[in-house]
């Protein structure tokens, strides 16, 4: 770590990579020449419209993503998205939604808004700390989309098998494991992730959607920006989007190709990972809270032996230069975020960290 960073385990807004924001600082006051800086233009100039295609382009380039299917760069993080998906896609008002946490408990409450929500499956029965079976899913012919949060954050689990929709449209939030490892876009209908987590700063979503599945005949309550068709037809740029996120996430893209893509991205998340929850099993003090086969390379929380330690821990760890490991505040507890920016120097220290806290107070 360079210019006295710290380790940021924070769950969003996240750790960027220091290559990336060396690149945004060296452009802050001149953008290529163009005199300004890119929060400055003009999102009808050229020098912008190319800044969003190259974002595009090199996405499409990340995940492989088909022909068929729209990007779109859209204002707001999930809590938008979890009105928009309903509002978009449900046209016989109904919908089955996998309750597997914080999340996805959201996203339903804000379904149910605009049609009947089914609960396909859930794992509140275990406190959300395992992704139920969803190998046999009973889905109603009617079901307009079956809907997940493919990571929850909060949580700390992820999805490893995708559930059997029975041929219905599958959508799924994928914002804390976003280009954190290969997609086959072609599998779902709609796949929507908060940048904020693992690709850049806060303030906007980026949704992959099935040309398909954009609709004309929207009920009359949807607001104008509230439609996907809005921003398909405007190529993102309907109203003044969020220019920086766009700019910023298209760096980001960038640099993840350089570094090889999303199976290199995946090969190192694992490896990371592993440090700490082989840490974590074999430790007396602190407890993992996901089942093994579920745990998420992204979000790993976990508990001390009491809330008044867990306290303790988050300040001696601030204090030694590692930060935001306190839990959410729904949950508590301890939780490290280890998106791709985070090195794997970072998970070692912390390891180093806990381990001697550990031996210091057993």
């Amino acid at each position: 770590m360079k210019y006295g960073r710290t380790y940021n385990f924070s769950a969003g807004p996240a750790m960027m990579p220091e290559e990336v924001l060396e690149e945004i600082a060296a452009e802050m006051m001149n953008y290529h020449g163009s005199g300004m800086c890119v929060m400055e233009m003009s999102h009808r100039s050229q020098v912008f419209q190319q800044i969003r295609d190259e974002a595009e382009a090199d996405l499409r380039t990340l995940m492989g993503i088909p022909e068929n299917y729209q990007v779109l760069f859209i204002q707001g993080g999930g809590t938008v998205q979890f009105a928009m998906v309903p509002m978009n896609l449900m046209k016989n008002g109904l919908a089955c939604y996998v309750e597997t946490g914080v999340w996805s408990k959201k996203a339903i409450a804000e379904a149910k808004k605009y049609g009947q929500v089914r609960i396909a499956a859930s794992s509140a029965d275990q406190n959300f700390s395992y992704i139920p079976d969803c190998s046999r899913l009973d889905i109603p012919e009617n079901a307009d989309y079956v809907y997940l949060c493919e990571n929850e954050t909060i949580n700390g689990t992820t999805w490893h098998t995708l559930p059997d929709t029975r041929g219905k449209t599958l959508v799924a939030d994928q914002s804390s494991m976003f280009l954190s490892r290969p997609c086959r876009v072609e599998d779902y209908g709609l796949i929507w992730g908060g940048v904020q987590k693992n690709v850049g700063p806060a303030g906007m979503s980026i949704v992959i959607i099935r040309k398909d599945l954009i609709r004309e005949d929207l009920p009359a309550f949807v607001p104008t920006y509230l439609s996907y068709k809005t921003h398909a037809d405007a190529g993102s740029l309907y109203n003044t989007p969020n220019c920086w996120a766009i700019y910023c996430c298209g760096k980001v893209f960038k640099y993840l190709l350089r570094h090889g893509g999303l199976e290199a991205m995946a090969a190192r998340n694992a490896e990371k990972a592993a440090v700490l929850y082989d840490f974590l099993d074999q430790s007396r003090f602190f407890t993992g809270a996901v089942r093994k086969e579920d745990r998420s390379l992204m979000n790993v929380p976990f508990v001390s032996p009491s809330k008044e330690q867990d306290a303790a821990v988050v300040a001696a760890a601030k204090a030694a230069g590692f930060d935001n490991l306190k839990g959410h505040k729904s949950v508590g507890g301890l939780r490290a975020s280890i998106y791709n920016a985070m090195p794997k120097e970072g998970v070692e220290a912390l390891v180093a960290f806990l381990a001697q806290y550990e031996a210091q107070h057993l």
